[in-house]
């Protein structure tokens, strides 16, 4: 099947899922739940008393729902992209600590691990985290040191994505037993002071012959398969001439993924903007040629196209928001057939659930 092809086809399928606002953006959603019936006694005088311990139960079901923190762990897919997948983990106040461990193989995270997803971190590795004036420092344990080279880059970047979720948090060092590396133990793999998402993540060098004269973008484009499809970020190196790094995510994303990766984008090759972007305020207005529609008739927007375009664009410092049009006109619907009113914002957390 050719790129074009495959694009288009995954595009077509994925304008069906649900496209949700607000904070569910980007998730699988919660359906409306039904109260289970309560169970009533009642006293002598006839008056209706609902049974304590129902009453009771509930209250301590309410009390574990709110004591649930969403928090992203940055795993590793079956075709080996470091890919945030966003679970609920109790609220404790070393969060970060917490999110570590869950990284951590035959740990905490192997009962509620998503299907075709690993762990990064060996087995047995022990774990502590100190943030002090945006720095994160993990100390690990010697087993550490037992991974496989392959999967040093991709520890790397898990670790830092994992951290940098965190608004406390700009950038991180790594400590074993309290000795800071300056690289990494297995493949000597150079940590920088100070890391970040800058570094970037599922590096795609293809058709870079010299990186010297080019500057990364992280851009989202789509993995997964029928029924469980998820966003994988991907660090692209473009060149440092292209000065609108606006207009250049938009053209990463419209020209898609590395041929070898097995990831589409949501757009069709021919989009393509009909103005600069604009930015103010933090909201940044792209206005596309018809060709953003897709196969729609109504001026939809697919879900796919969206989405990716809001997660790619906030990657970027100083936009919150994106708000688009076509041929001038900001009169377009979302995949429900709702009225994209207002501009959309980045979620929190990123995959919240398949679509």
């Amino acid at each position: 099947m050719s790129k074009i092809t495959k694009v288009t086809a995954v595009s077509t399928i994925l304008a069906s899922s649900v496209l949700l606002s607000g904070c569910g953006l980007f998730g699988g959603g919660e359906q409306n739940k039904i109260d289970p019936p309560k169970e009533v006694s009642y006293d002598h005088d006839g008056s209706a008393m609902e049974d304590s311990k129902t009453s009771k139960q509930e209250e301590t079901s309410k009390d574990t729902e709110q004591q649930k923190v969403k928090t992203e762990l940055y795993l590793i897919d079956k075709n080996g992209f470091v890919v945030p997948q966003t679970i609920e983990l109790p609220n404790s106040e070393g969060v970060a600590k917490q999110a570590l461990e869950h990284l951590v193989d035959n740990g905490p995270v192997s009962n509620i691990l998503p299907n075709g997803f690993r762990a990064v971190l060996p087995a047995d590795t022990e774990v502590n985290v100190n943030i002090a004036k945006g720095v994160a420092t993990a100390d690990f344990s010697s087993e550490f040191e037992s991974y496989k080279k392959e999967d040093e880059l991709k520890i790397l970047q898990a670790i830092t994505w994992t951290l940098t979720q965190f608004d406390s948090v700009k950038t991180v060092k790594l400590q074993i037993n309290g000795h800071e590396l300056k690289e990494m133990p297995v493949n000597g793999t150079p940590i920088e002071q100070g890391m970040s998402r800058a570094q970037g993540i599922n590096l795609d060098t293809s058709g870079v012959a010299d990186i010297t004269n080019t500057k990364p973008l992280t851009v989202y484009y789509v993995g997964g398969e029928p029924g469980s499809y998820y966003y994988v970020p991907v660090t692209k190196r473009v060149s440092e001439t292209k000065e609108d790094n606006i207009a250049a995510v938009v053209e990463e994303l419209i020209e898609g993924p590395s041929y070898t990766y097995n990831l589409v984008s949501g757009f069709v090759p021919d989009v393509k903007l009909l103005d600069a972007p604009k930015l103010a305020d933090g909201k940044v207005t792209l206005n596309f040629n018809k060709s953003l529609l897709g196969s729609f008739k109504e001026k939809k927007v697919s879900k796919s196209t969206l989405d990716a375009l809001v997660l790619s664009l906030t990657e970027q410092k100083g936009i919150e928001s994106v708000e688009l049009q076509v041929n001038g006109s900001a009169k377009l619907l979302n995949d429900e057939g709702k009225p994209l009113s207002e501009p959309v914002m980045r979620p929190e957390k990123v995959n919240t659930g398949s679509f």
